[in-house]
């Protein structure tokens, strides 16, 4: 039945904006591959129109670390895995650190130096 049906007349697939904002969430934790001890995981929100996706990603990061590398990753990570699991472009991907943990307070509170 649907081999008469026009390709245009067909319809289309719509990947909800909750289910892209899940992709990017996992990206992110990809691209880090550690959550801070007492830090929460990476979360996002996204707006999608016409198969195209803008990102926002927060993230709880170590300190000291090279902030600017981690962000860079998360944003390339995230870029690839909702093309290549939504279809989707992702020209815009924000990235957002919510906190920094430091590895010298946590050290302190147990009673060690660094």
């Amino acid at each position: 039945m649907a081999a008469g049906v026009a390709p245009g007349e067909r319809g289309a697939t719509r990947i909800a904006d909750r289910v892209v904002a899940k992709i990017a969430a996992r990206a992110a934790r990809e691209a880090l591959k550690t959550v801070p001890v007492d830090g929460a995981p990476p979360h996002a929100t996204v707006t999608v129109r016409h198969d195209v996706a803008r990102v926002r990603v927060s993230v709880e990061l170590d300190y000291p670390s090279d902030i600017g590398a981690q962000c860079g990753a998360v944003r390339h990570q995230v870029v690839q895995r909702v093309k290549a699991l939504a279809g989707m472009e992702v020209p815009e991907v924000a990235v957002q650190v919510e906190r920094l943990h430091s590895a010298h307070v946590r050290a302190a509170a147990q009673g060690r130096t660094l």
